[in-house]
């Protein structure tokens, strides 16, 4: 009762040339031309997502208030500080301005309306608009603030 011990040590592995040969399909995604395509994107959005916002170049004068959260877009209005008002980015002024509104308006009066004044506007200015805006029965009205820089005093 011998044993033979084979010296190979293949352990079963087939020696030789494999069956098929270089002609099989590669089954590896490369991955590099998708992250390039990705960080392209990212940096388009990242330099057009500033200019998204309304058009109208005005300072907004600074508050402690919380930022509200909204689902509908509301509709903007700004008043600059020579006092001309504006429905997003079209002049428009105020004898017109709330047919102007009601024609942009999805939900009648329902709809929430920022008012955005300048900080050296007149406020006479501002509370015109707020009035034209109540008297035509929009309830919804809000003044749009940049939130303050908290103080270290603490």
């Amino acid at each position: 009762m011998a044993m033979a011990v084979s010296g190979g040590g293949g352990g079963g592995r087939r020696r030789g040339r494999r069956r098929g040969g270089g002609n099989k399909p590669m089954s590896e995604i490369n991955v590099t031309p998708m992250v390039d395509v990705m960080l392209v994107l990212l940096i388009i959005f990242m330099v057009a997502a500033p200019l998204m916002t309304v058009g109208v170049p005005i300072e907004l004068p600074q508050t402690q208030a919380k930022q509200l959260n909204t689902e509908q877009k509301p509709i903007t209005i700004s008043v600059t500080n020579e006092g001309a008002i504006f429905l997003g980015d079209t002049p428009v002024a105020l004898e017109d301005l709330t047919t102007q509104v009601a024609a942009a308006a999805v939900n009648g009066t329902e709809d929430r309306i920022y008012v955005r004044g300048d900080l050296a506007a007149n406020y006479g200015s501002v509370m015109q608009v707020m009035g034209a805006l109540s008297g035509a029965g929009y309830a919804k009205i809000g003044l749009i603030t940049e939130q303050a820089a908290q103080q270290q005093d603490q």
